[in-house]
């Protein structure tokens, strides 16, 4: 039977082991063992992206957190930086040469924005969201967070 899916969540947190869960749910949608409908015969659907959700926490980046991959349309983006103007969320952009590497930067300058008390984050829900060098226009691949403020 051919199916797919809109999401897929799973529990973790940022121990070691967790982040082998989360590279490990990325191989598996990437590779289409966790069919999302963004890829369609091993390429991506015109007009459908991946997200990354991070919701449910138990308490702060230290803590246990539910991460959803969801698929999104641009509509999504739109509306989440709509939030951002409102004050709602902040965004965090970084690049690097591998979407591993301008996520790792991206995470750690919110932990660094965190511990010093320049982003008072809410923890309810945020959205991170990667694109891959070969569809950028400077050759790099970027990671965009959005972190729910209070």
């Amino acid at each position: 039977m051919a199916y797919s899916f809109k999401s897929v969540t799973i529990r973790t947190d940022n121990s070691e082991s967790g982040m082998k869960k989360i590279n490990e749910l990325w191989a598996d949608i990437m590779t289409g063992k966790v069919p999302l409908d963004f890829i369609e015969n091993g390429a991506p659907v015109k007009g459908l992206s991946p997200i990354s959700a991070y919701s449910d926490y138990e308490s702060d980046e230290k803590g246990k957190y539910s991460l959803s991959v969801m698929t999104v349309t641009a509509d999504f983006f739109a509306e989440t930086e709509s939030f951002v103007a409102q004050g709602k969320y902040v965004k965090i952009d970084e690049s690097g040469e591998t979407v591993a590497e301008c996520a790792d930067k991206a995470w750690s300058k919110v932990w660094e924005l965190t511990a010093s008390g320049k982003l008072e984050r809410a923890f309810t829900i945020d959205y991170e969201s990667a694109v891959p060098a070969e569809y950028t226009k400077d050759g790099k691949a970027h990671c965009y967070l959005y972190i729910a403020v209070k």
